[in-house]
Formats: structure tokens, C-alpha cells, sequence
């Protein structure tokens, strides 16, 4: 809805305020997930629970679950998040317009990713 709805019509703001908060919750809902997927390779929970966000990604890339490249794009994706985290300006929401689209493909690939170590881990 968002690339069809000119600029300077009013639902052009609410679809761009959309977009912002679902790449908040999906980026933190994605670190949450991979944390559990995380938590067989670790002697203890309380280990992982430790893990900085960025490392949550890298150790999954250790682990075969994401792959480096893929890594490198999220920790961009955060980079992005924590240097505008008070900034809630147009700036910020331009910002993350021009990456949602490799965003949103990563987020599914990410999904599959922790679905697939789902089940290994089933077995």
C-alpha cells in the first residue's frame, strides 16, 4: 500500500508508520526466536539469555542457521534501529522505506531458517 499511495496523500504517513513499526517488532521478534533456536547449542540457558543481539546472529551463523551474508544485513538492519532509535522523524522512516524490501525478503528467509532447526532439533 505504501509504494501505491502518493506521498502527499495522508494514508501515504500511516502505511509509512506501519511499515516503521512492523520492522521494530519483526527485527526484535526475530532476535527472540533465534535466542531459542540457540538455546540446544549451550550449556545453559542463562548463556544465551546473556548473548547481545549481535552476537545472538553470529552465533547462528557458527551454527549453520543463517548464513554470514545474511547475518552482515541484520546487524545492519539493528546498526540502522539503535542510531535512530530516538528519532522517529521522516529521516528515519525514509530510512527504513529504502530497505524493506530486502528487509521483509530476509525476514522470511529467516523464518524458514528457524522452522527448519525446529524440526532438526523434533528428531
Amino acid at each position: 500500500m505504501l509504494k501505491q499511495t502518493d506521498k502527499s496523500e495522508i494514508y501515504f504517513d500511516l502505511y509509512r508508520s506501519a511499515c516503521v513499526k512492523e520492522f521494530e517488532l519483526i527485527l526484535e521478534q526475530s532476535g527472540k526466536l533465534l535466542r531459542k533456536i540457540l538455546k540446544p547449542y549451550f550449556d545453559s540457558t542463562l548463556t544465551v539469555d546473556r548473548l547481545t543481539f549481535k552476537d545472538v546472529f553470529r552465533n547462528a551463523v557458527l551454527r549453520g542457521i543463517i548464513s554470514d551474508t545474511e547475518c552482515e544485513r541484520w546487524l545492519k538492519y539493528r546498526d540502522i534501529r539503535n542510531s535512530s532509535a530516538h528519532d522517529y522523524g521522516a529521516n528515519f522512516a525514509e530510512e527504513i522505506i529504502t530497505i524493506l524490501e530486502s528487509f521483509i525478503k530476509d525476514a522470511k528467509s529467516i523464518v524458514g531458517s528457524i522452522q527448519k532447526e525446529n524440526y532438526r532439533h523434533v528428531d
